[in-house]
């Protein structure tokens, strides 16, 4: 994987009886996009399932409140994981995703309903997307001090929520030529099945068609790369996971892997002072 997986963990004690040596030491591993690495102004990275304290079918770091896990859990796993880009979680920004292609400018950290993009200028707050198949983008302009972060499963691609995002970022004041872009582990070509009237709402450069296989296949990533090219993003700026969430269904959360009961990953992005 071109990510590099940063895990500097530790062994508190919470409700669920799981005791931890020392909350301020304490990290979850992170993928960290090496897109973004020489950009000292800004801080991304993609949890995994490892590192954190929630037990099956959540296990082990889930950051999602809203899939059934034990809430203290999910407080201590986003505590981690922000912790591991060295952010406070009274920063954490979330979107609402609802696979539509609403983007929401925000400047305070808050639950966003109802929207799958996010954009700031705000440095310190952390943007963040919760995936468990789909994709999250992560964006930045650090010349002009714009980030976004936007949700992209088969629904939102189709809906272009990421060209809708780099076009609010440029409202902010980004220049898309000076916006570095970052695709997060999601399903690959290879496992991403999907009926033909989903198919059919994608160019055919990126549906594939095997014998072997009884339905056609997607291949999401390059979709997203495509329109985050096409949306004024150099492509030597773009950096597309080579993981997927369903094959690696041990390092990651996978919906499809599970039957639909997981927990979420995060895909997130900071800008520093």
């Amino acid at each position: 994987m071109d990510e590099q997986l940063r895990t500097p963990l530790a062994n508190v004690k919470l409700s669920s009886g799981v005791v931890l040596t020392s909350p301020m030491q304490t990290r979850a591993p992170v993928l960290r996009p090496r897109i973004f690495a020489e950009v000292p102004s800004v801080t991304a990275g993609v949890s995994t399932r490892k590192g954190g304290v929630s037990g099956a079918p959540y296990d082990t770091l889930n950051l999602g409140r809203h899939v059934g896990d034990d809430s203290s859990s999910v407080e201590e796993n986003r505590r981690r994981f922000c912790a591991a880009l060295d952010t406070d979680p009274a920063w954490l920004a979330t979107a609402g995703q609802v696979h539509g292609s609403t983007v929401r400018v925000i400047d305070a950290p808050r639950h966003e309903p109802f929207c799958d993009g996010l954009v700031t200028t705000t440095p310190k707050l952390l943007l963040a997307i919760a995936t468990a198949d789909c994709a999250a983008v992560l964006l930045a302009d650090p010349e002009n001090t714009v980030a976004g972060a936007c949700h992209a499963g088969w629904r939102g691609t189709v809906a272009r929520i990421v060209p809708r995002t780099v076009t609010r970022m440029e409202e902010e004041g980004a220049d898309p030529a000076q916006i570095r872009a970052y695709v997060s582990p999601c399903l690959s070509r290879s496992v991403f099945e999907v009926g033909p009237e989903v198919a059919t709402r994608f160019d055919e450069d990126f549906v594939y068609r095997r014998e072997e296989w009884p339905r056609p296949h997607v291949d999401l990533k390059a979709a997203l790369r495509r329109q985050l090219e096409e949306a004024g993003v150099p492509s030597e700026a773009i950096e597309v996971s080579d993981c997927c969430t369903m094959s690696d269904s041990d390092t990651f959360f996978s919906y499809r892997a599970s039957d639909g009961t997981t927990g979420r990953m995060f895909g997130a992005i900071v800008l520093r002072n």
